[in-house]
């Protein structure tokens, strides 16, 4: 557009030009993703013989997704998942307490948006973190905010920022997320502060916004973990109101595939 706000004027331009041009326009304008196919795009649009709006349509609906592939991507990486793990991958007849229509409902993430907490309850081995991974995995690719991280690691990092003065920053940022995947709840035992902290995550984002916990123990052994009968029962209340229970059963999941490897 001219300085004067109108139009420019359409004048001959050689292909030579017209590329160079292009790979400019597109490195000013940040359109990685038309710098690399626009040549190639504009053969193909001759071939097909397609008007000028149709080629142009083509490229921009182009970066258009490459662009919600990079957003897809980056959200996922921003998750910090410790290890690749999709919903797709895992043998649904290991699981009986989760046919495939709960699936269905639990990867849509509506539960969600709604708020809703998560409890995957079940031995080592069977699946539970597969799951959680799978299910943050799907909504960070559905464009939500998702954070992975184990108990232990958020507990530590909670009582560093109360140590530096920083909690409220750290509480706020994880009230922001919209879902929490937190792992191994349970696996280790958390002194009354720890526990007090961890509890402060959770009403942040009580009825707000999703928390999806995995452990290997009973509601009824959580007071072992957060030693405080009252806190313990109070932590439980809170992740199962309106919740989600999901029992992965006492086989391993990881010895049935491995069994199976062998005798394949």
């Amino acid at each position: 557009m001219s300085a004067t706000g109108t139009r420019p004027t359409l004048a001959g331009i050689s292909e030579p030009a017209a590329a160079a041009a292009i790979s400019a326009a597109c490195k000013t304008l940040y359109l990685t993703g038309t710098a690399k196919i626009a040549a190639s795009m504009a053969e193909e649009a001759a071939r097909a013989r397609l008007s000028h709006q149709g080629y142009l349509a083509e490229v921009l609906t182009f970066e258009c997704d490459q662009r919600e592939d990079r957003r897809r991507d980056r959200r996922v990486k921003e998750a910090k998942f410790p290890r690749p793990k999709r919903l797709e991958d895992l043998d649904l007849a290991h699981i009986p307490d989760l046919p495939p229509a709960t699936m269905t409902q639990l990867a849509g993430g509506s539960w969600i948006d709604a708020g809703e907490p998560l409890v995957l309850l079940g031995d080592s081995g069977t699946g539970k973190t597969h799951l959680l991974i799978g299910l943050g995995t799907a909504a960070a690719e559905q464009g939500r905010r998702v954070r992975y991280i184990t108990t232990a690691a958020l507990v530590n990092e909670l009582v560093e920022a109360a140590d530096n003065k920083e909690l409220s920053r750290l509480v706020g940022k994880y009230a922001r997320l919209d879902l929490l995947c937190l792992d191994e709840v349970g696996y280790v035992k958390l002194d009354t502060h720890g526990a007090e902290l961890l509890f402060q995550i959770i009403t942040a984002r009580e009825e707000r916004a999703s928390i999806a916990c995995a452990s290997n123990a009973n509601f009824s052994e959580w007071g072992q973990t957060f030693t405080d009968p009252r806190l313990a029962a109070a932590i439980v209340d809170r992740l199962t109101f309106r919740g989600h229970i999901i029992n992965t059963g006492t086989d391993s999941y990881r010895l049935k595939t491995t069994r199976q490897a062998q005798k394949g």
